[in-house]
């Protein structure tokens, strides 16, 4: 069951044991596929992990979130209206199951049936220029009238114009931090009015959880996944929209840049996509 396949559906305790396992410290989504794939359930690893630490030359093993632990995360989750989804069961993102390090649960609050709907992703500048706002807004508009979802990271700049835009059509916010983290803070009311149109909001992250700087990349990596492009609409070097359109590379995902004024160093990660 803990196998990652269509169709499934967990049940409570196996839910339970997969959030203790990727909870527990060094276990993230690649080491968590490896060892069920390995011992065939979350359970059997959880068990396992005190001797693969000693094995590795640990001196003690790490922290293993316990049962009750991770029942009081589902609890007050579920106070908050999200489900915590596994990569197979109804509402988790096909395409994100296909990734190497798929979350092994998915936090998902709104529509889950906009999140089975195919997906584009439109990433770009948060100090982006007025045309740059318009463009990402106008094609947002257009590929959601085409029957497309539009799936971004809730930032400033492009982020929030792409998903002002689509919000009628359902739109999907990727978050970096818990879902009762909101950054920036003041994107607040535009979550809010996302999920009050039959959009989505997903997370790795645990309630409580502020986002860091790393955390913006691991979320990128959720954008590119689930989408079956990403569109990146104003980039400057060094840009986090460049590592999402790389991210979507490696991934198989299409790869598209908006040209932008070669004088504007707004655009110049963007217009390198394209060279």
């Amino acid at each position: 069951m803990d196998a990652i396949n269509p169709s499934v559906e967990l049940t409570e305790p196996e839910r339970i044991d997969r959030l203790r396992l990727i909870r527990s410290d060094n276990v993230g989504p690649r080491t968590f596929r490896s060892l069920v794939d390995h011992f065939g359930t979350a359970r059997l690893a959880l068990e396992r992990l005190p001797d693969l630490a000693r094995r590795g030359g640990a001196a003690r093993s790490g922290r293993i979130c316990s049962a009750d632990e991770a029942k009081a995360e589902l609890a007050a989750s579920r106070k908050f209206g999200i489900a915590w989804l596994a990569p197979g069961e109804d509402g988790y993102p096909a395409r994100l199951a296909m990734i190497d390090d798929a979350p092994p649960l998915l936090a998902v609050r709104g529509d889950t049936k906009t999140l089975t709907r195919p997906m584009i992703a439109i990433v770009g500048s948060r100090n982006a220029s007025g045309a740059g706002l318009k463009f990402a807004g106008q094609l947002a508009r257009e590929l959601g009238d085409a029957g497309f979802v539009v799936i971004s990271g809730l930032a400033r700049g492009v982020d929030q114009a792409a998903h002002r835009a689509s919000i009628e059509n359902g739109t999907i916010a990727v978050l970096a931090g818990g879902h009762d983290c909101i950054y920036p803070p003041e994107h607040g009311d535009l979550l809010a009015a996302i999920l009050g149109h039959a959009g989505a909001a997903i997370s790795e992250m645990p309630l409580g959880h502020e986002p860091r700087a790393r955390d913006f990349p691991r979320r990128n990596r959720l954008i590119s996944g689930a989408s079956l492009g990403v569109v990146v609409v104003e980039a400057a070097h060094r840009s986090g929209s460049l590592i999402t359109a790389r991210m979507a590379a490696e991934q198989g995902r299409e790869v598209f840049a908006v040209p932008g004024s070669p004088l504007d160093p707004r655009a110049a990660g963007a217009n390198d996509l394209i060279i």
